[in-house]
């Protein structure tokens, strides 16, 4: 079944490129059937490519699936343009007083603050609570996880040495965990931080589990055992050059970073880095959707 987004997004065209269904809201309005709604609170810089990626993940589903895209009116942005946000976006204050299926929460691109720090900390506070209410599981994206992990739970985040910046191999920790249905015993995921969590705080809320972990990059995926949220420290849902993007514009700019590890054949950034993380990123947003989000959604919301 399609992914439900307006015809005008830039991603719909991208997309329908790729051979991706998309459906347009007059037919999707036309078929007996309620599509699952999910919203994607979308914190990063450039959110047409974040919005890309993400809906990308979702279409791999039997599912029909409606997009709610939402900004934060406390930030400003200075990537995406005001015409973009008012075409696409909504405010959380538009549907506070409504529920969702399921909800998508991005990283950002704010490590280096304290999270009390973050100019737009209170009203993604205010989501977080509506969200335990509201939404019937939400799904948090490496900052993202972060700071739900540290308003929900009290974990905090702590600097890495160096950036964790590349792909790495990742194993299960309990492979009967329906959001790891399909997986393989080794899988690979990319990562783009500079902090991380430590597994022991993970360890002592009863309530979380961590279900995969990487020897070199650490916490991978923790689920409350409710299932009603899903952290993930990775970027399971980048394509084949978004590392690559990153790397060289930290270049261009002049900052200092090693090359992304286990990425680039034979390290040789002017080769093409092949996506060995395709299947698992589509099985992790299809089995979420599946699992976390449709078989727990009541029909009327």
């Amino acid at each position: 079944m399609p992914v439900n987004i307006p015809d005008t997004l830039p991603a719909a065209e991208v997309l329908k490129n790729e051979n991706i269904f998309i459906m347009n809201q007059s037919r999707a309005v036309s078929q007996d059937i309620r599509p699952l709604h999910i919203g994607i609170l979308n914190l990063m810089p450039n959110k047409e490519t974040t919005e890309t990626q993400l809906i990308r993940m979702l279409s791999n589903s039997p599912l029909q699936v409606e997009i709610i895209l939402f900004f934060t009116k406390t930030h400003i942005s200075k990537n995406t343009s005001s015409e973009h946000l008012t075409s696409f976006y909504h405010s959380f204050d538009e549907y506070k007083n409504q529920k969702l299926d399921g909800l998508i929460i991005t990283g950002a691109p704010v490590e280096h603050l304290e999270f009390e720090q973050i100019t737009y900390w209170n009203e993604l506070t205010q989501i977080l609570d509506w969200a335990k209410e509201n939404v019937t599981s939400t799904l948090f994206i490496c900052w993202g996880a972060q700071a739900a992990l540290y308003y929900y739970y009290g974990i905090q985040k702590y600097d890495l040495p160096q950036k964790t910046f590349g792909i790495f191999k990742h194993s299960l920790n309990k492979p009967n965990e329906p959001l790891l249905t399909g997986f393989d015993d080794e899988f690979y995921v990319p990562h783009s931080r500079n902090t991380y969590t430590r597994r022991e705080d993970i360890a002592a809320h009863p309530e979380l589990e961590l279900v995969s972990e990487s020897i070199e990059a650490g916490v991978y995926l923790t689920i409350s055992k409710d299932k009603k949220q899903i952290f993930v420290s990775g970027h399971s849902e980048y394509d084949r050059f978004t590392l690559r993007d990153e790397y060289l514009r930290d270049v261009k700019k002049g900052i200092e970073i090693a090359l992304p590890e286990h990425y680039f054949p034979n390290n040789d950034p002017s080769q093409t880095p092949l996506n060995v993380w395709k299947s698992h990123g589509n099985l992790l947003f299809s089995n979420w959707l599946n699992y976390y989000v449709y078989q727990e959604t009541p029909y009327q919301l």
